[in-house]
């Protein structure tokens, strides 16, 4: 591409969920608009992820007949937010709806429900979840260059193999939004390292990004939108701003979400917060030092560096992830579990690895006993917590951490006895797998308006600069509402990003 030609109305800086559906209804307005992404694939955590989409009160949870509504949703926030941004939580609520019948408008999108339990116990929760999720596509059903763009899931991604012949998920989110873009005439530019911002007196005008190349420039005529993810993979920031866990256990891809997009806003003036926020999760540690979204627990007890278990197992990922966090004893915990599935963990890990390495490298430990397990890795108090946890397990409630006793618990639950999620650790031979604090990304960043424009600290408005998804201060704080909140929010406010960049209006 000329340098004649690196004019664009819209700049979309990132490619995950928010990022492709702010590009998508930009070129349905009419908008000439490009997507710049860092990498060499689209999609960047979007595309590990299962796809959820929490987009409460649309059609697709209408079709399916289950009991979601706005004022639902209205009052599950309500209940379980801290001091939120009431302006902003209605504009979300109000969008939601609205951008599920706008995307389900082209051929190329379509949504079905998901059943998932939400996160919290609290008015206004929907029963087995109101989450939504693009429906699967053939790679065969898409055009050869979107097909070869869209960021493989992530056992295959770590592993340098390709994507599937079906795209589920987050990979079915991106691939179909990116169809619908490049359909219309969307440009997208890969390896592209967006690192500054171009300033037209206070207006932000474009972005200036590194490339193999040598640095390029590209203008834009109405706005720059940043939508590239957190700082999850950038050690110096989280050390600063006390992010718990480590770059190297976060889902995000290798060679992603360092921040760069985030310090250009602020070097123009942003005002940032919740820098020290992360959607968090129990993560199995690989045999090479990095970390595995873990989730659906079905059996075993999780303990901290005493042998002692600290929390329900079974509650949701980031409630527990903040459990592991609360205490320096509690990073690594070991995940102890018996021979009911033949070795294999009771628990989903993206990736879960092969047992023999994770053997080899000391990540899992096999012991024929619990006393010798225990004493290989020196948790005084495991054999205890484990005999008491097997009481539980035949009266059927956990007296310590009421394990069972939410739907979310026993949803991947699969015991016979009087509490399916309690099932006594108690068949030779046992093991342990070390469990480290990984995150899904950082949700700290740039403060936004209603409509998602990038404030200063008085308040004022960055003209023609937007920022959804982890690259902005999310709207949920520090609360993980349910299963994709972290799309659903981003894709609603890069949506109301690119209403009022097609009114024209750029603030300030």
């Amino acid at each position: 591409m000329s340098d004649a030609q690196q004019v664009f109305d819209v700049v979309v800086v990132g490619s995950g969920g928010g990022a492709m559906t702010a590009a998508h209804l930009a070129r349905r307005h009419g908008l000439s608009t490009v997507v710049v992404e860092k990498t060499d694939k689209l999609g960047g955590t979007s595309a590990y992820s299962g796809g959820a989409c929490w987009l409460p009160g649309s059609a697709v949870q209408q079709r399916a007949g289950i009991a979601d509504s706005t004022e639902s949703a209205r009052a599950y926030l309500d209940a379980i937010l801290d001091d939120p941004d009431r302006d902003k939580v209605e504009a979300f609520l109000a969008e939601a709806p609205l951008l599920v019948a706008a995307l389900e408008e082209d051929p190329a999108l379509e949504f079905e429900w998901l059943p998932f339990p939400e996160y919290f116990d609290a008015p206004g929760r929907v029963s087995w979840g109101r989450s939504i999720q693009p429906v699967n596509v053939r790679r065969d059903e898409l055009p050869e260059e979107v097909a070869s763009l869209v960021r493989p899931p992530v056992e295959r991604d770590r592993a340098g193999q390709g994507g599937r012949n079906t795209l589920s998920g987050g990979q079915a989110l991106i691939a179909r939004l990116l169809w619908a873009f490049t359909r219309d005439g969307g440009v997208v530019l890969t390896s592209h390292c967006v690192d500054a911002l171009v300033l037209d007196g206070d207006r932000v005008t474009g972005v200036r990004a590194t490339t193999a190349d040598g640095p390029v420039e590209i203008r834009a005529r109405r706005g720059v939108l940043i939508a590239a993810g957190g700082f999850e993979r950038n050690p110096t920031w989280r050390k600063e701003y006390a992010v718990p866990g480590d770059a190297a256990w976060t889902m995000a891809p290798r060679g992603t979400n360092t921040g760069e997009p985030i310090a250009a806003a602020v070097a123009v003036g942003a005002a940032t917060a919740l820098l020290d926020q992360g959607w968090f999760c129990p993560g199995l540690e690989q045999p090479d030092g990095s970390g595995s979204f873990t989730l659906g627990f079905r059996g075993g007890v999780i303990v901290d560096q005493q042998g002692r278990r600290y929390a329900n197992e079974c509650m949701p990922y980031d409630r527990f992830g903040r459990a592991m966090a609360a205490a320096p004893d509690r990073i690594p915990s070991w995940f102890v579990f018996d021979s009911r599935e033949d070795g294999r963990l009771p628990a989903i890990a993206m990736p879960e690895g092969s047992p023999d390495e994770h053997l080899a490298a000391g990540t899992w430990v096999r012991s024929d006993s619990l006393p010798e397990l225990a004493d290989r890795l020196d948790l005084s108090a495991l054999v205890d917590t484990v005999e008491r946890f097997n009481g539980f397990a035949e009266s059927g409630v956990d007296e310590d951490f009421a394990r069972g006793s939410d739907e979310y618990d026993t949803f991947f639950a699969a015991g016979d006895g009087p509490n399916k999620a309690l099932l006594p650790v108690d068949r030779a031979p046992f093991f342990a797998a070390r469990l480290v604090l990984s995150d899904l990304g950082t949700k700290g960043g740039l403060v936004t308006d209603t409509h998602a424009r990038v404030l200063r600290p008085d308040g004022s408005v960055i003209a023609g600069l937007y920022a959804t998804g982890n690259s902005s201060a999310s709207v949920v704080g520090a609360v993980y509402p349910g299963p994709g909140a972290p799309l659903g929010t981003a894709m609603v406010f890069g949506a109301l990003a690119i209403q009022d960049l097609a009114r024209g209006t750029t603030g300030g």
